[in-house]
């Protein structure tokens, strides 16, 4: 029998994904394999995060090395640990400074994907504030022993809700943060729906003019393409003010901004992202963690890489002691390798076990299979290539599929059979490529 115990809407999202040759968004702790001191140098940084800090992490990789599954594993572990998190891949639309409003775009969509352990698919923003302001109602009730219909209940809650926005006053742009939290409260109190949905939309950044604002909230300025990390700050600290432990931003295909072709743009977007480098280094954000997503050209090409803006490169180049071959894990580059060739076969085994366990068959590939398999992917591509975990997955998906549906078709018939050797000199290589993979 199949010794795995996994949902079957988390084994639903994971073959469907990997099929797809598409990131899962749950369950990817059942298919980890590797990135332990990666996993753990980020970890530490969470729990710094946690005390107040806040940290900067760009992960670069070769497409296919497992960027985008680092980032998303590093997100569902943050969710579990009570932080808040917010996802959006870059694209010619969403950039972090645009004359079209892409810097704007770009906070829209973290904000779509805002979550939390007990809203993971994004859409925390209402929740988070529901469940703050009932926070503040039962502390009150437990404190002063007020009655849920106790006419001072209301006046208590508000104090304590203005007591947290005032701390968010002394920040840029905080005073309007406090001004439209306590606009979202009133209208929780006056059950006033319409009040409630324009305090949201302003914290969206869905307000296209400021004049729409003042009419609607009382207040005179807008979150627009300029000043939307500035509120990405507020949120932080908020977060932490309402009991999370902090905010995670995981932006991905930085590789778009390397590919702005107007020099003058692709310096904007590195100007904001120095800024948000110094600021998380430098103790100017607090409880906010930024991590970047991108290849190593995007970081590395002097000519329009952020080594190409010498205020990043600076601050980025690895120093004299690093020497080829060593990562440095607590510097802000996390360099991924592509995964050996023991951990995709190690992966293998896991897809083999989900995809039985899903369709509810016994596993029948054998570990000589596996390896057949890994050899034949090998030898596809040719010595001088690099195998990618995407591409690997996605043919083993395929061939996984294929003789599940078609039972009549072997292992051999599809993938081919191994070189005729004599049976000895066979085992004793297949013992071999085992001995090295410790399996």
């Amino acid at each position: 029998m199949n010794p795995l115990k996994i949902p079957k809407r988390m084994t639903t999202a994971l073959v469907n994904s990997l099929t797809a040759g598409v990131v899962p968004r749950i369950g990817l702790e059942h298919i980890a394999v590797g990135r332990r001191p990666e996993v753990e140098a980020i970890l530490r940084d969470m729990e710094n995060i946690a005390d107040g800090g806040a940290a900067f992490k760009l992960i670069t990789g070769k497409f296919g090395s497992g960027k985008s599954f680092l980032l998303q594993i590093i997100r569902n572990y943050a969710m579990d640990r009570d932080f808040v998190v917010a996802d959006a891949d870059l694209s010619p639309e969403r950039r972090l400074v645009g004359t079209k409003g892409q810097g704007l775009a770009t906070y829209r969509e973290l904000m779509s994907h805002l979550s939390t352990r007990t809203r993971p698919d994004g859409g925390a923003l209402e929740i988070m504030l529901q469940k703050w302001i009932m926070t503040l109602q039962q502390a009150v009730m437990q404190e002063k022993g007020y009655g849920p219909d106790a006419p001072e209940l209301g006046d208590e809650v508000e104090q304590r809700i203005y007591t947290v926005a005032s701390e968010m006053r002394g920040l840029v742009h905080g005073f309007d943060f406090a001004k439209v939290l306590a606009s979202y409260w009133n209208g929780h109190k006056l059950a006033d729906d319409g009040l409630k949905q324009d305090s949201l939309r302003w914290l969206r950044g869905e307000f296209p003019t400021r004049t729409e604002a003042r009419k609607a909230l009382g207040v005179g300025v807008i979150i627009d393409d300029d000043n939307w990390y500035d509120y990405m700050k507020l949120w932080a600290e908020f977060t932490g003010a309402i009991g999370y432990k902090g905010l995670l931003l995981f932006i991905d295909e930085g590789v778009n901004l390397y590919k702005i072709t107007n020099s003058i743009s692709r310096q904007s977007n590195y100007e904001k992202l120095l800024t948000m480098f110094n600021d998380t280094m430098q103790g100017k954000a607090e409880r906010l963690g930024i991590f970047v997503g991108g290849t190593p050209q995007f970081v590395e090409d002097h000519r329009r890489g952020l080594f190409s803006y010498e205020a990043l490169r600076s601050r980025l180049v690895v120093g004299r002691y690093a020497g080829s071959g060593l990562n440095n894990y607590t510097g802000p580059i996390i360099a991924l390798d592509m995964l050996s060739h023991e951990e995709i076969l190690i992966l293998l085994q896991k897809l083999r076990d989900i995809h039985a366990l899903h369709y509810g068959y016994e596993a029948r590939l054998t570990q000589e299979q596996l390896v057949h398999f890994m050899e034949e992917a090998v030898n596809r591509l040719g010595a001088d290539e690099l195998l990618t975990a995407r591409e690997v997955v996605r043919d083993f998906m395929d061939l996984l599929h294929t003789l599940h549906q078609h039972p009549e078709l072997s292992f051999e018939k599809l993938v081919g059979e191994r070189t005729s050797r004599p049976a000895e000199t066979e085992q004793n290589e297949l013992d071999g490529f085992l001995a090295e993979f410790d399996l």
